[in-house]
C-alpha cells in the first residue's frame, strides 16, 4: 500500500483524538534535516540560552521527522537525526514549521488499575513535568534504516526505571494522538504488580541509576488534568484510558 506522505496532518482526525493503528513504519532518511540547515544561527544562539539557564542539558542526537501519513494500516514517515538543541529550538517555536516528532509513549498499567508514571528531575529539559517514562527516537534506536518503537520503549523504560517491559503483557498495536505538530504514540503495558509495589521498584532503581533524570514516580487513578504538572501529551492518554466507555484492548 502506498501512502502520500506530508509536512501536516491534513486528512488526520482533530487534535488530541485518539485513535488505533496497527503498525508504525518511521523511515530515517541520510543527510541533515533541512530544518536544521536552514535555522543554524537561531538554533545555535537559543541553545547558549539555554545551557546558561541549565548547564546540565546535553546536545545528543535524536530523531525529529520531516513528512508524515496516515494509511489504513498505521503511520508512515521520514526523518532525519538532529541535535538535541535543533529540537528545542523547534518546540518553541509558535507554528512548528519544518519538523514534526513523534515520541513513544509506554503506557504502564497496574494490576489495581492505576497508571504508574514519573516526574522529570529539576536539571532535566522538562523540569517537574509528569510523564510516561519515555524519550525521544535516537540513532541507537534504528534498525535496518527505521526506529523501532518497541526497542525504544524498552530502553528508556528499563533505563529510568529499571522495570523491564518483557515483564507484562503489552497491548494490540498502537495508539496514537497529535497535537501541535507533535505525536504521541502509545501502547498499554499491563503487569501483575500492584501500584505501590511498581513506585516501590521505582524507588529502588533511582538509588543506583546513573543518569539521575526522574525525581520520583506517581500512581495516577484519573483523568484529572489537574492532579499533576502534566506534560501535554498526556492529557489525550489519560481521557482515553480513564474516560466512560473507553475500554483499552
Amino acid at each position: 500500500m502506498t501512502v502520500e506522505l506530508s509536512e501536516d496532518f491534513s486528512g488526520w482526525p482533530t487534535e488530541k483524538t485518539v485513535f488505533h493503528v496497527d503498525r508504525v513504519k518511521m523511515r530515517i532518511l541520510p543527510g541533515e534535516h533541512p530544518l536544521h540547515l536552514a535555522e543554524r544561527e537561531a538554533i545555535a544562539a537559543n541553545w547558549r540560552e539555554e545551557i546558561a539557564a541549565n548547564p546540565a542539558l546535553f546536545d545528543g542526537r535524536m530523531i525529529l521527522q520531516r513528512r508524515i501519513g496516515l494509511g489504513r494500516d498505521g503511520i508512515f514517515s521520514e526523518g532525519h537525526v538532529i541535535p538535541f538543541s535543533t529540537f528545542l529550538w523547534w518546540r518553541k517555536q509558535p507554528e512548528r514549521q519544518g519538523g514534526l516528532h513523534i515520541y513513544a509513549y509506554p503506557v504502564l498499567e497496574s494490576r489495581d488499575g492505576a497508571l504508574v508514571a514519573i516526574r522529570m528531575g529539576e536539571h532535566t529539559a522538562n523540569a517537574g513535568m509528569v510523564y510516561f517514562a519515555c524519550g525521544s527516537f535516537e540513532p541507537e534506536d534504528v534498525v535496518d534504516g527505521h526506529c523501532d518503537p518497541e526497542r525504544n520503549m524498552r530502553r528508556e523504560v528499563l533505563e529510568e526505571t529499571g522495570i523491564d517491559l518483557r515483564d507484562a503483557t503489552a497491548g494490540e498495536g498502537y495508539y496514537v494522538a497529535h497535537y501541535r505538530r507533535a505525536v504521541t504514540l502509545f501502547r498499554l503495558f499491563r503487569f501483575d504488580l500492584t501500584a505501590e509495589e511498581m513506585i516501590a521498584r521505582i524507588e529502588r532503581h533511582m538509588l543506583v541509576a546513573e543518569d539521575k533524570e526522574i525525581a520520583g514516580a506517581v500512581a495516577i487513578r484519573s483523568a484529572d488534568h489537574a492532579a499533576y504538572p502534566y506534560n501535554v501529551g498526556m492529557l489525550p492518554v489519560l481521557d482515553w484510558y480513564f474516560g466512560e466507555g473507553q475500554k483499552p484492548r
